[in-house]
């Protein structure tokens, strides 16, 4: 990873934070976001997705579902540095009147290509349909899709898969972020999946391993051609709330907000100065 990579992943984490703690944390799952900060970073920051900021409904773009809606404020976080819109907005994070809500909703936010409700598993049914168009259509566009590795426990997922190798959409690729967490505990607890690796194959897809964390790593993932005729499982392996120690690998913080205890050590590893959460917090929100 270059320096500039560095810089900007931890001013993500940095905005995702400051996003939260401006409207008090209602919706956020701060967790979940860092987890897939670099994931979204190198999509839109280098050069793998097709898009136009200043024309979100660009017909020649390429297509992003973040089906793990609950992680909205990475998405939000990447959609302003990209420059979608203005980061100032995200401070409005969960406002009263503001666009940016804790599930994203494709028909306020620019850039969001997909609304989410909260209901795990939809994700990639909805960008297998939007490739399978495209390839009806003779489109070029790719379509990417991020899940969890807890969502992956929902049926929906599997059909899609099936249906997706079954119509070679190859043009669809799907990351999965292997953070090895959800909601209450650990994946392996839940379902005692040992290897997503060897599930998504036996359904036919091409398969690629990336360090989740490391942007050098996903960008070679990202760059590599699929198979022909398959589509692709970019299998990212990541650490549930990256980038501050206390929040890493810790199950408690899927959905919670720092004590006072807790924030010094979040503004200390995030380097978040005091003149920061003040400015924030000019923009609470009304609830």
């Amino acid at each position: 990873m270059t320096n500039d990579d560095l810089q900007n992943t931890r001013e993500l984490r940095k905005n995702i934070f400051l996003a939260a703690y401006s409207c008090g944390g209602a919706a956020a799952h701060l967790a979940s976001a860092f987890s897939i900060v670099e994931i979204m970073y190198v999509l839109y920051m280098k050069g793998i997705l097709k898009y136009r900021s200043g024309e979100p409904g660009w017909d020649g773009r390429d297509i992003l579902v973040v089906s793990k809606g609950h992680a909205s404020l990475a998405a939000y976080a990447v959609l302003s540095m990209a420059g979608f819109f203005d980061k100032q907005e995200l401070f409005t994070f969960c406002g009263g009147e503001t666009r940016l809500g804790g599930e994203p909703s494709m028909h306020l936010v620019p850039g969001v290509e997909a609304s989410s409700a909260g209901s795990l598993g939809h994700g990639l049914s909805f960008g297998a349909g939007i490739a399978m168009a495209n390839k009806m259509d003779n489109n070029s566009s790719k379509v990417y899709v991020i899940i969890g590795d807890g969502e992956c426990q929902e049926g929906t997922i599997w059909e899609a898969a099936m249906s997706a190798v079954r119509y070679g959409l190859d043009k669809l690729t799907v990351i999965l972020d292997n953070n090895r967490i959800q909601k209450m505990g650990t994946v392996m607890d839940a379902m005692a999946v040992d290897s997503w690796e060897n599930r998504w194959k036996a359904f036919g897809w091409h398969i690629t391993r990336a360090g989740g964390h490391d942007t050098d790593s996903l960008l070679e993932a990202f760059e590599n051609p699929a198979e022909k005729g398959k589509p692709r499982l970019i299998i990212a392996d990541t650490v549930k709330g990256k980038g501050v120690s206390i929040m890493e690998n810790n199950p408690d913080w899927h959905f919670k907000m720092p004590n006072k205890r807790e924030l010094k050590t979040v503004v200390q590893e995030l380097g978040i100065t005091g003149e920061e959460l003040l400015n924030c917090r000019k923009h609470t929100c009304s609830r």
